[in-house]
């Protein structure tokens, strides 16, 4: 179900209208201060921590995918990815990198 943004009880369908509607709801709320103490009434949300991947799941996870497949911005080729983690010291080295990334949530 889709419904319309209203502005002065007129459905706003064209890009005119909706630019013009939020354009007047600015002007109105500009000079106005905001409450924000309605921020403290919402429950902070639980965190989890996220599972270290092991070495296994890793590398039969990579081994799935299509060495001739195209790169993505980074140009990195799953067949290069596959004869680097062949190496332990690269493997674990990407692990942490992993690991890290999911703590600091990237």
């Amino acid at each position: 179900m889709v419904e319309a943004i209203k502005y002065n009880n007129c459905s706003c369908l064209e890009i005119d209208d909706l630019w013009h509607a939020l354009h007047s709801m600015f002007n109105m709320a500009q000079d106005h201060q905001v409450n924000t103490d309605i921020l403290d009434e919402i429950p902070d949300k639980y965190s989890t921590s996220w599972p270290s991947f092991s070495r296994e799941e890793f590398t039969s996870s990579i081994a799935k995918y299509n060495n001739s497949s195209t790169p993505g911005p980074d140009k990195l080729l799953w067949s290069y990815l596959k004869t680097i983690i062949k190496d332990n010291s690269c493997l674990d080295k990407i692990m942490s990198i992993t690991d890290t990334c999911f703590e600091l949530e990237f």
